[in-house]
């Protein structure tokens, strides 16, 4: 016998339980089922317990500089890495059970606890339960990449290194991008060795090669070792060490150490769904493909997070509830095409990212203005003691929109809405250059960047 709702929702990351009470609060029937662990990955292995250990990692840096302050200190400074892993279990936890019980206690909302499966376009199955639904949504989410070359070595991925409560000796990391720098910091600052594993040429290749190699220099600086240019990665053990493999095209040819975590992308959890029994298309990567309203080629079924390739963070995930929401149940068109890019990337100092970058926009032959500032030239960040990065804009020559922009700085991750929000008004830049900001602060430099704007090369 199958169980009717008005709704069923599968997964409980950022999108599936918002929509989920929204639902059920405009008198919809609905049932939300979660395979293991409420938040989904932003509370448990993301957002939440990651930002938690850079935190306990930034106040170990600063304590080490301590006497760059005059503050002084008899103590060697050490880690209790077991206190660090329950601070940061305390704080997952408070998040983890308040999104349960927020669910569990919404008046007509069901939760179901196992993996769920399509069996019909309008059926879910979770263990006994076989549910049914005309308007099912999937917030599924993704998982860490396991590149080819690793079955014979253990390793960590950013889920599984959740668990470590011990300081490794030397954590090799493979990929040099977002996870694996994050990471790479971190550890490095509660005293491990580092070395970061890149096969491309320079890290985070997505960004401007200014950007790159700036984050580089910051991370360098910290005594965190990086190879770049490395192909034929492949791990092993030798003579009771960890070793991976690197064909670099300089250098040794192993990089020995004791621990590994493979940060080398992710792919979302949709081979095991049974979705060709409901007809949903995915791409070669196994994203679902949706429209720009979210629904997948099956009309009454929607893909939201980053199951549908369409974002992998946690505020675009919780902009396609938004999205989801208004459409249905608000009368309101919204689109995905609506928002802007925007990101960060919490190594010490952040990088906040909106919009166009400069080799994205050499690629649209637009007319453009670029103006940037080096951080030691912002006083409050001189003041801070926090010089490294600086800050860039990018502006439409014609329109004086702007187009894009980075602060690679202190306060970067914040500091970055200021010009994200003049974006969405669709002003001219002329609206932030002309306000009055706070002195001293690190955001009243921007009005001052955006007046020595010159043409874009």
């Amino acid at each position: 016998m199958k169980l009717k709702f008005d709704a069923i929702i599968i997964g409980t990351g950022q999108a599936g339980p918002s929509l989920a009470v929204k639902l059920a609060n405009e008198g919809m029937k609905v049932a939300i089922v979660e395979r293991e662990l409420f938040g989904g990955t932003c509370v448990n292995t993301g957002c939440t317990p990651t930002k938690t250990l850079v935190a306990s990692a930034r106040v170990a840096y600063i304590a080490r500089r301590s006497r760059e302050f005059g503050v002084l200190t008899d103590e060697f400074i050490t880690m209790d890495m077991k206190r660090v892993k329950a601070r940061k279990d305390s704080v997952v936890k408070q998040s983890n059970e308040g999104i349960e019980n927020w669910l569990r206690n919404t008046k007509n909302l069901s939760v179901y606890i196992g993996h769920a499966r399509f069996e019909d376009v309008d059926s879910i199955r979770v263990k006994e339960n076989l549910l049914k639904a005309e308007r099912i949504f999937i917030n599924v989410g993704g998982r860490a990449n396991i590149p080819a070359g690793f079955q014979n070595v253990d390793y960590f991925t950013n889920s599984s290194i959740m668990q470590v409560d011990f300081l490794p000796e030397h954590l090799i990391i493979v990929g040099g991008s977002y996870i694996g720098l994050e990471f790479g910091q971190i550890y490095r600052r509660f005293g491990s060795k580092v070395t970061v594993i890149e096969k491309g040429p320079r890290l985070l290749q997505r960004e401007d090669e200014d950007i790159s190699e700036c984050i580089m220099e910051i991370l360098e600086n910290e005594s965190i070792n990086f190879r770049l240019n490395a192909e034929c990665i492949s791990g092993g053990m030798q003579n009771g060490n960890l070793v991976v493999d690197v064909d670099c095209r300089s250098g040794e040819r192993q990089v020995v150490g004791t621990h590994l975590l493979l940060a080398v992308g992710r792919q979302p959890n949709t081979d095991d769904l049974g979705l060709e029994k409901a007809g949903i298309e995915t791409d070669e990567r196994g994203y679902i493909k949706v429209n720009n309203q979210l629904q997948t080629n099956v009309s009454e079924i929607w893909a939201l997070g980053d199951c549908n390739g369409r974002g992998a963070f946690t505020h675009t995930s919780y902009n396609d509830f938004e999205i989801v929401a208004a459409n249905l149940l608000e009368s309101e068109k919204r689109e995905v095409s609506d928002r802007i890019q925007c990101y960060a990337l919490y190594i010490d100092p952040p990088l906040g990212r909106v919009g166009m970058t400069e080799n994205e926009l050499r690629k649209s032959g637009r007319r453009a203005l670029i103006a940037t500032r080096a951080m030691s030239q912002v006083s409050r960040a001189v003041e801070k003691g926090e010089t490294q990065g600086f800050m860039k804009v990018l502006v439409d020559a014609d329109s004086k929109e702007i187009l894009g922009a980075a602060v690679l700085g202190v306060g970067g991750d914040e500091i970055i809405h200021s010009l994200l929000d003049v974006m969405y008004a669709k002003a001219p830049y002329t609206v932030i250059q002309r306000a009055v900001h706070i002195h001293p602060t690190v955001t009243e430099l921007i009005p001052t960047m955006l007046s020595e704007l010159h043409p874009f090369n």
